[in-house]
């Protein structure tokens, strides 16, 4: 029997994170009726070792649980999406939004409002959702309850008697937030299963039986078993083969209706015929407009893989276009070094997103990977009147043609305790911060508001705030646009030749200090050859900074017990000039983890 429309609660869960979204999803989960209690385990909707292992949720989950209340002895269906809560995956959460009429935004009562609290929320007002405020882990020794319920009054505006206090843990007060979505969330309206249809794609994976599978919530009209659909974006139709809803266990269905939340497979072999925000309708009797679509996200940071054997170019390929169907956030094209050969240049949200992908492939396609340093998108105007955006410092112009360069700045927040403000002020000074303000959230607990160069972020700034603030303090950062700089390409040079994956672009003022930690990493890293190799940092031609990796020494008198000097002489003369010979011919070898430990070593 198909569920009523006004028996559908669509809403997901959306805090900082580690506030317990996942938690939370469990004890719903268990709570349903449709639950087999023998499936149950810690994180089930954490689908990947990798969120597991870390604690984290990645990617967004959609399921359907049914609750049956006893009062009016009904069944209510609520189709529930868990989302990520760090910085790097906000791409995720609205695409969450865009499919709900609610959402529940998580406090931990330990910790308070935080950077992403407040990010989150902005995104669910933004989409009109009903919010409902929830302060978890209330069980615990160091909660405090009343604090953050001032917070949640204070700084984001709620009525603290409409505040649900809950464990997630221990499922204390569950059945009082499962009442509040009956009660609070409304059903889908201006949804009707007898209109043309249109279904929004709000999700995607592949798989290596059904091919390409979609995530879509239903906006109005009927989907069927064997009904023939067309994606409004592509113009490519195709007949559905399998349809049904996830509880968290994947149910086939035979017919799905306006309101609710499923997955179809379609026979899609093809990963490009699938994209993210597109519209499903009717191939007979289509809708005549799609729906509204996603706001295509723009990467922040850049960086280049190359799988350490390049024969496996094309397995690395393949594994980014099935990564990038069920992460649209992901942008990449092919590219070619004179070190490392072919390889993929990516665009990702920030350095975790960066991190998660590279070891997705590592685990899922069981691809070794040299990475490159990561850069952000410049833009730079010409002396001609043009203006180019470069993300690659390989494409960095020759500087005579320079006007002028714009580098991407951000808006950055954060929230610390008063102990460790002076030092966070000093982090964001050294790392060009420009000033913009200091509030008080509580009577020791402050937001600091700076404008900041991304690529001063991108590196280790969030290992150094949360090393400083002992991880009390959390940050977040929006975009606010270009802003003038002195940039300049660095090059670094192996033997006097150009190593192109490892040049880089930074401020001016910062060049010869990186220049020279690099300089003295590789002289680490690289080893020692027959020949004596300069390593150099050069700008327009300049060298800046320099190391010598010594040469290797073979004692060529070993042989010689005695005899004339000359003879001596002439061996020593014959060395010196094969070692000549060598550095003038000779080739460095690069080992392939040099490009990964100076990534992490930034």
């Amino acid at each position: 029997m198909l569920p009523k429309l006004q028996l559908i609660r669509n809403f997901c869960i959306i805090a900082h994170i580690d506030h317990g979204k996942s938690t939370l999803s469990d004890r719903l989960i268990e709570r349903a009726i449709n639950t087999n209690p023998h499936k149950m385990k810690n994180q089930i909707l954490d689908s990947m070792d990798l969120e597991r292992e870390r604690g984290i949720t990645i990617k967004l989950n959609a399921v359907q649980l049914i609750y049956h209340e006893k009062q009016e002895n009904v069944n209510y269906f609520f189709h529930l999406i868990d989302t990520p809560g760090h910085v790097d995956f906000t791409y995720e959460v609205s695409r969450s939004l865009a499919a709900c009429e609610g959402a529940l935004l998580i406090v931990d009562a330990t910790q308070g409002v935080q950077a992403q609290t407040i990010s989150n929320l902005y995104l669910a007002i933004a989409n009109n959702l009903t919010i409902i405020p929830v302060i978890n882990k209330i069980d615990l020794k160091n909660a405090d309850v009343e604090k953050t319920k001032k917070q949640l009054q204070t700084i984001l505006g709620f009525d603290p008697k409409k505040i649900i206090c809950i464990s997630a843990k221990t499922g204390q007060n569950i059945d009082q937030l499962i009442n509040a979505i009956i009660t609070q969330i409304p059903y889908p309206k201006n949804n009707d299963k007898n209109l043309k249809l249109q279904a929004l794609i709000f999700d995607s994976y592949y798989d290596k039986y059904l091919g390409a599978v979609c995530y879509f919530r239903i906006k109005n009209g009927t989907i069927k078993l064997g009904q023939k659909i067309k994606m409004m974006a592509s113009n490519k139709s195709f007949i559905v083969s399998s349809l049904g809803v996830k509880t968290p266990e994947f149910i086939s269905k035979n017919e799905l209706v306006a309101g609710e939340v499923g997955w179809l497979a379609a026979n899609i072999k093809s990963i490009k015929d699938i994209s993210i925000g597109d519209t499903i309708t009717d191939f007979l009797q289509p809708a005549t407009s799609p729906l509204p679509g996603y706001k295509k996200i723009q990467p922040m940071v850049f960086c280049s893989f190359y799988p350490v054997d390049n024969t496996k170019y094309n397995e690395l390929k393949i594994a980014m276009e099935k990564i990038n169907l069920s992460d649209s956030s992901l942008v990449y094209e092919y590219e070619t070094s004179q070190s490392l050969g072919f390889g993929i240049r990516c665009g990702f949200l920030g350095l975790l997103h960066l991190d998660v992908i590279k070891e997705r492939i590592a685990r899922e396609y069981g691809l070794n990977l040299i990475v490159t340093p990561p850069s952000v998108k410049i833009r730079i105007d010409l002396t001609n009147g043009k203006t180019i955006e470069i993300n690659n410092p390989l494409n960095f112009p020759n500087p005579t043609t320079i006007a002028k360069i714009n580098e991407p700045c951000v808006k950055l927040s954060i929230f610390t305790p008063d102990q460790f403000l002076g030092d966070l002020l000093k982090l964001c000074q050294n790392n060009r911060g420009k000033y913009i303000d200091l509030i008080a959230i509580e009577h020791n607990r402050k937001e600091i508001i700076y404008e900041m160069p991304l690529i001063e972020i991108i590196y280790s700034f969030f290992d150094q705030l949360k090393s400083i603030s002992k991880g009390y303090a959390t940050m977040e950062y929006e975009w606010i646009g270009y802003k003038p700089s002195n940039l300049v390409k660095v090059d670094l040079l192996l033997n006097q030749k150009k190593v192109d994956a490892l040049s880089f672009i930074c401020h001016k003022s910062q060049a010869f200090l990186k220049a020279r930690k690099i300089c003295q990493k590789l002289k680490q890293l690289i080893p020692r050859h027959q020949f004596e190799i300069p390593i150099q940092a050069a700008i327009n031609g300049k060298i800046i900074a320099r190391e010598n990796i010594k040469a290797l020494y073979k004692n060529v008198l070993a042989k010689c017990y005695g005899g004339d000097v000359s003879r001596k002489k002439k061996l020593l003369q014959q060395q010196k000039e094969g070692k000549k010979k060598m550095k003038a011919l000779g080739s460095v070898s690069v080992p392939h983890d040099v490009f990964t430990k100076l990534l992490s070593d930034e």
